[in-house]
């Protein structure tokens, strides 16, 4: 059976994920819904009202992520902010994920070909 691998470079606002399962990286882009123009707009009418609507489109983010993860049984999560961290917590709290392999990195910025040869790197050690 093949082991179908899939890295993901993110952080709150976007999700870059490289599929290595064929050994051709394939990639698609998963978007936050909670922009900048959305949190300007919100933080005038209040705080609290913002943090609610924040909190909610971050769990619809990660949901649409793990949705996606459900599909591979090799992860690897990685990019600069805790983003990555938060999405690994839920996973591993949801019994869905228990049988997939996911490792965390944390990294600096890194460009789209940095982010490609770190995902056949890491894939490649296997």
């Amino acid at each position: 059976m093949t082991t179908k691998k899939l890295g993901i470079y993110m952080d709150h606002l976007n999700a870059r994920l490289m599929d290595w399962t064929t050994g051709t990286m394939e990639t698609s882009l998963i978007a936050s819904k909670f922009n900048h123009e959305e949190k300007e707009g919100t933080l005038e009418k209040s705080e609290s009202l913002m943090h609610n609507a924040e909190k909610h489109e971050e769990a619809t983010y990660y949901k649409q992520i793990a949705e996606v993860i459900r599909n591979y049984s090799d992860i690897l999560l990685f990019g600069q902010t805790q983003a990555k961290n938060e999405l690994y917590n839920i996973l591993r709290a949801d019994h869905r994920f228990e049988k997939i392999r996911i490792e965390v990195k944390p990294t600096d910025r890194l460009t789209e070909n940095q982010q490609d040869a770190l995902v056949r790197e890491h894939f490649y050690r296997r």
